[in-house]
């Protein structure tokens, strides 16, 4: 029998993220070996676990988990040898039952130092935990701030010092805060195990001092030893610095479990979950419906059936604004409310026609509406991300698009619900911001393997800096023939396209991670049960807006 063109298009389309996905699973293998094979053989000589094999051993066994910032740092910092993973792990996930997330210091990556972007990857994870009251547990072993780099990471109010500035915040918030000592634990560092609740260290492996024995026998001329100097004996018996001393990472480890299986159960948003029903659509359906070539149309519907509980959706306004659609849903259980650019072509009640991905006046009146219904009834919000931008043009403006645009953006960003994003396609210009992007607050925000951030397509930004470029060069007397006009175009595109990649914005933390499309189901879950920890704490106030 002979295959229909639509079936062949979802072939080719599944085939391509395929692709993707392999070569996602294959850079993280890479990350998850942090500084390589043989420095994770040199710490087990030691007698220490890796970064990630002590989180396997605290995380309960067979539960979810989710990873956060496993590609930040990815190609940066070449001329230092790089930074895998940021050199440290960070995960969501399970302990004694209890959700927390883990920031665990990975020693194979430069002992553990701290590059810049380590610094805004315990910053988000420490943002995390405050904004969803989330218990947060250290596994600390740190040779402290890379000095090469110390101007990057050390005075600015988004470096080092804050993350104890942190620390004593959340303390006073009631969020629980474990440190554990198994490595070095040094310089401004050694404030952090103090100021949590409660403070392991091991054995002949952990140290914590201000300064080691070399500077010690330098500013005073002392001579001792650092095990002496700030050892877990010394911390436990004479400083009192540590409340637990343990013999190695497994009983450290294990001593954690039991302090967290004895914490109270943290208070209940209040949002509404029944039984999970998988979706009638098989999730992995998502592969072969979005378009391997990100300017053509598909259903933005199909994908949301792949998504949600029992394929099953209640369309807001369906007739009204359609470039955008807004549905009440529930994902494992949870109810949701979905805002999603429509990529179909569509004609409006007037008549005209709609582009797919392009936010419109009306789409923009919608949905402000529709999220500010979701904050009336107690339901997070989740956006799911293929938008090029607002409609341009002497129609739109007349009609007032940014006033419309600014109604949407205000009634997202005061949202006091959570909110979480999904980038399944293109992420351009302010329909970023509307669709919550990252300077918005989402919850968890993640991107498909299909992802593009950036002011504008790499097409369109490449013709637009063509031009600029070949009039600077014309200027100059430069002759511009068609073949040096196409060279400079492809250096200009190639660039641009770097920049827009989802890996590129994974490697700076403007998402929290790429995902298989798989696993949206599982992500936006955990999202917000971690939030279901925290009520609101204040009425849902739009301020002013002009209709």
């Amino acid at each position: 029998m002979a295959i229909s063109k639509k079936e062949l298009e979802f072939n080719i389309n599944d085939d391509q993220m395929r692709l993707k996905i392999s070569a996602l699973e294959r850079e993280l293998a890479i990350v998850a070996e942090g500084g390589g094979k043989k420095r994770i053989e040199k710490l087990h000589e030691s007698g220490k676990l890796s970064a990630r094999e002590r989180i396997d051993l605290l995380l309960d066994p067979n539960t979810d988990r989710f990873e956060v910032g496993a590609l930040a740092g990815y190609g940066m910092y070449k001329e230092h040898g790089g930074c895998p993973s940021a050199g440290v792990v960070v995960v969501i996930g399970y302990v004694s039952g209890k959700q927390c997330i883990v920031v665990a210091n990975d020693a194979t990556v430069k002992a553990g130092a701290w590059f810049p972007i380590t610094g805004k990857k315990n910053l988000r994870a420490q943002e995390i935990a405050m904004e969803n009251r989330l218990p947060i547990i250290y596994l600390v072993d740190s040779a402290g701030v890379y000095l090469p780099m110390q101007d990057e990471i050390f005075p600015d109010k988004e470096h080092f010092g804050r993350i104890f500035r942190n620390n004593a915040v959340m303390s006073s918030m009631g969020i629980v805060q474990i440190a554990a000592v198994m490595g070095s634990c040094v310089a401004g560092g050694a404030y952090l195990p103090i100021m949590s609740d409660e403070s392991l260290i091991v054995n002949k492996t952990g140290t914590i001092f201000l300064a080691g024995s070399y500077l010690v026998k330098a500013a005073i001329g002392e001579s001792i030893d650092n095990e002496t100097l700030g050892g877990a004996t010394t911390h436990t018996e004479i400083s009192g610095v540590c409340d637990y001393k343990t013999e190695n990472d497994q009983e450290c480890l294990a001593t954690i479990r039991n302090l967290m299986d004895k914490i109270g159960q943290p208070e209940n948003a209040g949002f509404d979950r029944k039984e999970a029903k998988t979706p009638k659509e098989p999730l992995k359906n998502v592969y072969g419906i979005l378009p391997a070539d990100r300017s053509k149309p598909y259903s933005t519907k199909e994908l949301i059936k792949c998504l949600v509980d029992d394929s099953e959706f209640t369309e807001y306004k369906e007739d009204y604004g359609k470039s955008i659609i807004c549905a009440y849903a529930r994902i494992d259980g949870w109810a949701v409310g979905i805002v999603a650019n429509n990529r179909e072509i569509v004609k409006s009640a007037k008549g005209e026609m709609q582009f797919g991905g392009v936010i419109y006046s009306d789409s923009a009146d919608k949905s402000a509406r529709f999220i500010m219904n979701c904050n009336q009834k107690n339901i997070p919000l989740v956006f799911l991300q293929d938008v090029t931008g607002f409609m341009v043009g002497s129609k739109s403006e007349h009609g007032g698009i940014i006033k419309d645009g600014a109604k949407m953006v205000n009634a997202m960003a005061n949202s006091v619900v959570p909110k979480f994003t999904v980038v399944t396609g293109n992420s351009y210009g302010a329909g970023n911001y509307a669709m919550c992007g990252k300077a918005y607050d989402p919850r968890l925000i993640v991107a498909w393997p299909t992802a593009e951030i950036a002011v504008m397509s790499g097409a369109s930004a490449a013709k637009v800096l063509l031009q600029i470029e070949v009039a600077s060069l014309k200027s100059k007397g430069e002759e511009i023939t068609p073949e040096r006009e196409k060279e400079l175009y492809d250096t200009i595109k190639n660039r641009y396209d770097e920049q827009i990649s989802p890996y590129y914005a994974a490697s700076r933390i403007w998402i929290d991670a790429i995902i298989d499309p798989a696993e949206t189901r599982k992500v936006i879950s955990m999202g917000i049960e971690m939030a279901s920890h925290k009520k609101a704490e204040k009425p849902y106030n739009v301020g002013v807006i002009q209709t």
